[in-house]
């Protein structure tokens, strides 16, 4: 490819993902309009138990489409003294559990979808209701979502053919560390773990990037996820900052346990479906599932540890 190639392909790759970013907002932002009011009343009220708080992070995340949005959700309650830090614990693990079910509903997505769903977001967001155009906003969005991720799979052969892209692309396929490391640094630049997850899908999809390499990009992403939530919790007292520092130590050892594991985990997920993103999705499932149920058993203690270690940050 030439160099004004290289650029130009790049170029629509960011717009690519900032349309999946926008599409995942305008979701996101119809679903809180027709919830977020009862969500919120939920979350105060259902976290009496890790369990119960499990449940509830798993379900809220399905409802929001973020686990990152759910985190600076629960920093600002412990910040309004509205919530404890033992209590967001169960918050915290239901969150990474949540958000592979957006995972799962890209994976299923196809092509034909988008045309659809943006005529039919249209529609609704022009009908002078407020609950229709919620309903509009959460199509319209969900149609932008899927128009990224059929440019994400389009564009990813141009950049494998790019010399700037070339290199870093045979360094992800070869080294599983090294691709957790790119899943880590772009997310944490793009804020969003389930465009990190699309774009790996994409470029599954155009055989660019193997299942190992996809996999470990989507371990990254979880540990990069966790930037905007501290961010959030930048002058939110002592037990916002702990709920953070949970949450890191989360995913972070989450992704040291099975990094080292990634070959054979793939080999594992390639029974589970004939198809790469299918095989990705579940691959994030199987991961947020297994590290927070190891947790939750220990989660009184996992806080205690937590304000062993970050108690004194915080004051």
């Amino acid at each position: 490819m030439e160099w004004g190639e290289d650029m130009l392909s790049i170029f629509q790759f960011i717009l690519y993902i900032l349309l999946f970013i926008g599409g995942m907002t305008v979701m996101r932002t119809g679903l809180m309009n027709i919830s977020g009011k009862i969500m919120k009343e939920w979350l105060l009220r259902f976290t009496s138990t890790p369990f119960k708080g499990l449940l509830f992070g798993i379900i809220i995340t399905v409802l929001l489409q973020s686990s990152s949005a759910v985190m600076i959700l629960t920093v600002g309650f412990i910040s309004a003294g509205l919530l404890s830090f033992p209590q967001s614990i169960g918050i915290i693990l239901g969150t990474n559990i949540g958000t592979t079910a957006t995972v799962e509903f890209l994976a299923y997505g196809t092509d034909e979808m988008i045309i659809p769903l943006l005529i039919l977001g249209s529609i609704f967001i022009l009908i002078p209701m407020t609950k229709a155009r919620n309903i509009g906003l959460f199509f319209y969005g969900l149609g932008a979502i899927f128009l990224a991720m059929f440019g994400f799979e389009h564009l990813a052969a141009p950049l494998a053919d790019s010399d700037a892209i070339r290199p870093l692309i045979a360094n992800v396929n070869n080294s599983v560390l090294v691709s957790a490391i790119v899943g880590c640094i772009l997310t944490a630049i793009i804020q969003s773990s389930t465009a990190m997850t699309g774009i790996a899908m994409g470029f599954m999809n155009a055989n660019i990037v193997n299942l190992p390499a996809a996999i470990a990009l989507m371990l990254g992403s979880n540990i990069g996820t966790c930037l905007d939530a501290y961010i959030a919790s930048i002058g939110g007292g002592r037990e916002a900052k702990l709920s953070v520092y949970a949450h890191i130590w989360l995913n972070v050892v989450g992704v040291l346990l099975f990094l080292p594991f990634t070959e054979t985990f793939a080999k594992y997920m390639e029974h589970l479906s004939l198809i790469p993103e299918k095989q990705l999705a579940h691959a994030s499932v199987v991961f947020n599932i297994v590290v927070s149920l190891l947790v939750l058993p220990f989660a009184k203690p996992f806080a205690a540890f937590i304000e062993n270690l970050h108690g004194n940050k915080g004051k």
